[in-house]
């Protein structure tokens, strides 16, 4: 279960904050920056962090989530220490990326848009990453894995699971 931000990187989000705040009083220009730091320094976006920017910012709470909905970058869910992202755009797919994710759904024993109870890895799809040449492709945590085949997944986990795919 996902641990309530807390001491350390709290202190982290209060300090980024304090240095975000104008004398306006009200800060919507910070938010995104202020969002994309949260995540940065939690790996995601607590309830109790949005809470903190709402309060700070002066920002809605409903105007922050509503930020945080329209930008697919930032998330609300706990991500893996791997985060696993396989390419399902057009070349990718015709090149046999459904294969490779049923593979990787099979080894993590998790689904798409899933994170392992242990939070060591994460699974999601991407609509395209720019490697059309090097289809399908995978990435673990923005390293690319290109011209991948099922048979190449065991191999390519096996670098982050200390041989315990």
């Amino acid at each position: 279960m996902p641990q309530s931000p807390q001491g350390e990187d709290c202190k982290k989000l209060a300090a980024f904050l304090d240095s975000s705040i104008d004398s306006s009083g009200r800060n919507e220009s910070a938010l995104i920056k202020t969002l994309y730091e949260a995540q940065r320094i939690f790996g995601y976006l607590p309830k109790e962090a949005v809470f903190l920017i709402s309060e700070r910012l002066n920002v809605a709470v409903s105007k922050v989530y509503g930020v945080i909905s329209f930008y697919s970058f930032f998330t609300t869910k706990p991500k893996g220490r791997y985060q696993v992202k396989v390419c399902l755009g057009t070349a990718c797919f015709v090149r046999g990326a459904e294969k490779i994710a049923r593979e990787l759904e099979s080894r993590l024993g998790i689904k798409l848009g899933e994170t392992s109870l242990d939070r060591k890895f994460s699974l999601e799809s991407l609509r395209c990453v720019g490697a059309c040449g090097l289809a399908p492709v995978t990435l673990v945590n923005g390293k690319g894995y290109g011209r991948l085949e099922v048979k190449d997944i065991g191999p390519m986990l096996e670098q982050y699971t200390d041989g315990k795919s």
